[in-house]
């Protein structure tokens, strides 16, 4: 792949609920509109040939929203889970959809949904799409560290084993996005892959996540092209 060209981009999908205020209307309708925005975006990534991306889907912080909007978030993934139009598309762009995120908190169904849609693709090439579900990225690191002192108390690993190469093989995401972006206005990553965006370029773009237009997202692509990544040289 030309070097100019992002192999695996990262998105926080921000400014959900502010669309629906802005329109009047309850947060419920923002979420639906910006899982519309989702299938737009894989017809928008296969057309850039990118083969990885990661999208900030739900955070563990978000647990701590309204029961009944949290609860519509979860129907809204049950919905697309289940929609048989969204599965089609999957399997003709051949999308394989992977989870990172403490998906065990979440609803049993919902949980069932995710594996049946992770095996269902795991053989799917052109792109992998992975969903940022109860996700947080200081809490990916604790678990790594704590896989790594189980690994040493059984004598699998010793401390001088122990640098970013082998903590990296204890995260859910192994691989670093080239990019993020970050609609919404907001300037921060709110733990999303807290480890793995250490050399990520950053895209802060001011338009809400349902209102995000395949000609803003290509502009992130053709200016991350003119940046000089120079990872610490």
């Amino acid at each position: 792949m030309d070097k100019t060209t992002p192999n695996h981009i990262g998105i926080i999908m921000d400014g959900n609920r502010r669309f629906a205020k802005k329109l009047m209307k309850q947060p419920c309708m923002g979420h639906k509109w910006g899982a519309k925005k989702v299938r737009s975006l894989i017809g928008w990534i296969i057309d850039s040939n990118i083969k990885e991306i990661t999208l900030y889907a739900l955070s563990l912080d978000n647990f701590n929203r309204p029961k009944k909007e949290f609860d519509m978030i979860m129907n809204i993934f049950k919905k697309e889970l289940n929609d048989e139009e969204f599965k089609k598309d999957i399997q003709e762009t051949n999308v394989k959809i992977k989870v990172i995120g403490k998906i065990e908190l979440l609803p049993e169904d919902i949980q069932e949904l995710l594996k049946d849609t992770i095996n269902t693709t795991k053989d799917n090439k052109i792109i992998t799409l992975n969903l940022a579900i109860a996700y947080s990225g200081r809490q990916e690191i604790a678990d790594a560290v704590k896989n790594i002192a189980e690994l040493a108390i059984d004598k699998k690993m010793t401390i001088k084993d122990i640098n970013p190469e082998t903590l990296n093989e204890q995260l859910s995401l192994k691989s670093a996005p080239d990019m993020i972006i970050r609609t919404g206005g907001e300037k921060r990553m709110s733990d999303f892959l807290t480890w793995q965006s250490a050399y990520s370029e950053l895209f802060f773009i001011d338009t809400l996540w349902p209102e995000f237009t395949e000609d803003e997202f290509n502009n992130c692509i053709n200016e991350f092209a003119k940046r000089k990544r120079r990872f610490g040289r």
